[in-house]
C-alpha cells in the first residue's frame, strides 16, 4: 500500500515519527527534570561541594524555614517556623524544569518543624500536633484548609518544643518530644544543683513516640514510647534498608558553668559530644540525663549532677551507645539516608547530616554550619564522617549565629536523586546535583 487515507506513506512515516518524537520530549506539569540538563550556579548558591557535584538556587529566600519534602512531582513543601502571610506550609513549583521554582503558594495556619510525604500522604507538625493531608491523582493537596489531625495534645515547654516526625514503611508515624530542661536539674541550668533522681521528665518526654499513622484523634497516651533518654531530636530518619530509625540527639550545654571545679571552658567547648544512634529494638535507653558521650575518650560518662567527675561510667555502662560521634553544640537538625541513583554509589544508603551550627563553643571557634555525610553498609557507618556542603555563613569566624549569612536546617531527595538542603536564615534553599 502506497498510501494512508490518500496521504503518501513516506509523508506518514514523518509524521508518526515526529509525532512519537514530540510524545518523548514533552514534560508533564511539574516534571522534575533531567538533571544531566541543568545547569549550578557558577557559585553553588554561595556554598562548596565536593568535586562534581553542582548547586542550584532554588528560591534565595522563603521564610523561616524548617523542615523540607519534596513530591513525586518534584514540588517542594517547605514546612515553616514563622507563618508567612498567614500560612505555615509552603509549596515551591518549578513549571519550566530548569532547577529553580517560579512559583509559590502556601497553606496550613500554623507553625513547626516536621513535614514529610508518605503513602499519598503529606504530614506537618506543629509544637503540640501532627496532621496529615492527602494528596489526589493531581499531587496536588485535597482540602488544605481542613487537614486531618492525627496527634493532638503533645507536651511543649518553653525549650525543645519542635516536634521533629519520621514515618517507616508499616505505616508508623514517630515523634520526638523534647526535654524542657537542660539536664533535669532541680533548678534548671543552675551552677552545683543536683540532678533529679528518677528525672521525672521522663515519663512524658525526653524520647520518641510511636503512633499509628494512618488513625485521626491520637493523644499521647494512645502511642508507645519507642525510645527514652533523648534529651531532644531534631534529625531523625527511618532507614528502608535495615528497617530501623536513626536519630541524632541534641547534647546537653554548660558543664563548666554549672561544674566549674570539674571541667574546663575548653573541655565544656567540646563536649558533650552530638550522639548518632540507631534505635534496633522499642524501648531502648540512651541514657539523658544521667549520661553523657566523650568522643576524645569514647565512653559514656556519668553525668556530674548524679555523681560524675569526667571520668567514670557508673550507670551508664548499660545504656545504649551511639553509633558515630560529633564535636559538641553543633545542633544537628535533621538526618536524611540517600536511596537514589544520581549520586555515585557510595552515597548510597549512607546519611546526610544538617548541622544548624552552635553558639557555645567559646573559647574554641563556633562550630557546625555544614552538612556531614556518612558511608554506611548494612546500617553502620563505614567509614568516618566527611563534609559535604560548607560555607553557609559567609563568613570565616562568627562569634553568634545570628552573624552566619545561612544555617542548615532542612534536607530532602528529590524524585531524580537530587538532594535538597534548606536554611532557617531567609529560607534559602538549594538543589545539589552531580554531573561526575
Amino acid at each position: 500500500m502506497k498510501t494512508l487515507f490518500n496521504i503518501p506513506r513516506g509523508l506518514v512515516i514523518v509524521i508518526l515519527s515526529s509525532l512519537i518524537l514530540f510524545t518523548a520530549c514533552k514534560k508533564e506539569d511539574n516534571d522534575p527534570g533531567d538533571p544531566s540538563a541543568l545547569t549550578p550556579d557558577s557559585d553553588n548558591g554561595g556554598i562548596t561541594l565536593p568535586a562534581g557535584f553542582g548547586g542550584i538556587t532554588v528560591k534565595s529566600e522563603t521564610g523561616k524555614a524548617r523542615h523540607i519534602a519534596v513530591h513525586s512531582n518534584g514540588d517542594i513543601y517547605i514546612k515553616l517556623s514563622e507563618l508567612k502571610d498567614g500560612k505555615g506550609i509552603l509549596v515551591l513549583k518549578d513549571s519550566n524544569s530548569d532547577g529553580r521554582a517560579d512559583a509559590e503558594t502556601s497553606f496550613g495556619g500554623f507553625t513547626g518543624t516536621g513535614i514529610a510525604i508518605k503513602d499519598g500522604y503529606l504530614y506537618a507538625s506543629s509544637d503540640e500536633s501532627i496532621f496529615r493531608y492527602q494528596f489526589n491523582s493531581s499531587n496536588v493537596i485535597d482540602n488544605p484548609n481542613a487537614p486531618v489531625s492525627v496527634v493532638t495534645g503533645l507536651p511543649s515547654g518553653a525549650s525543645h518544643s519542635a516536634k521533629a516526625i519520621a514515618l517507616d514503611d508499616n505505616q508508623h508515624l514517630y515523634v520526638n518530644i523534647g526535654a524542657p530542661s537542660n539536664a533535669c536539674q532541680l533548678d534548671d541550668r543552675t551552677p552545683g544543683s543536683p540532678g533529679q533522681d528518677p528525672c521525672p521528665i521522663l515519663t512524658n518526654a525526653a524520647g520518641i513516640w510511636k503512633f499509628n499513622a494512618l488513625n485521626p484523634g491520637q493523644t499521647q497516651a494512645s502511642g508507645t514510647r519507642y525510645a527514652t533518654g533523648l534529651r531532644n531530636v531534631v534529625g531523625m530518619d527511618w532507614n528502608s534498608d535495615v528497617n530501623n530509625l536513626y536519630v541524632m540527639q541534641h547534647g546537653r550545654d554548660q558543664l563548666s558553668f554549672l561544674f566549674p571545679e570539674i571541667y574546663t571552658d575548653t573541655m565544656s567547648a567540646e563536649l558533650p559530644s552530638e550522639e548518632f544512634f540507631r534505635v534496633t529494638a522499642e524501648g531502648q535507653d540512651f541514657g539523658w540525663p544521667y549520661c553523657y558521650y566523650d568522643h576524645l575518650q569514647s565512653k559514656k560518662l556519668l553525668s556530674p549532677e548524679y555523681g560524675g567527675d569526667g571520668q567514670i561510667t557508673g550507670r551508664c555502662d548499660g545504656v545504649e551507645k551511639p553509633i558515630l560521634a560529633f564535636p559538641g553544640h553543633w545542633a544537628p537538625n535533621d538526618v536524611l539516608f540517600y536511596t537514589g541513583n544520581q549520586f555515585p554509589a557510595r552515597y548510597k544508603n549512607g546519611a546526610f547530616i544538617a548541622f544548624h551550627g552552635s553558639w557555645n563553643r567559646a573559647p574554641l571557634r563556633q562550630g557546625g554550619y555544614l552538612v556531614a555525610f556518612v558511608p554506611m553498609t548494612n546500617g553502620v557507618p563505614s567509614g568516618n564522617w566527611e563534609i559535604f556542603a560548607e560555607g553557609f555563613t559567609g563568613v570565616d569566624v562568627i562569634t553568634q549565629p545570628d552573624q552566619a549569612q545561612y544555617r542548615p536546617m532542612g534536607l530532602a531527595q528529590g524524585p531524580d536523586g537530587s538532594l535538597y538542603i534548606a536554611d532557617s536564615q531567609k529560607g534559602k534553599i538549594w538543589r545539589i546535583i552531580y554531573r561526575g
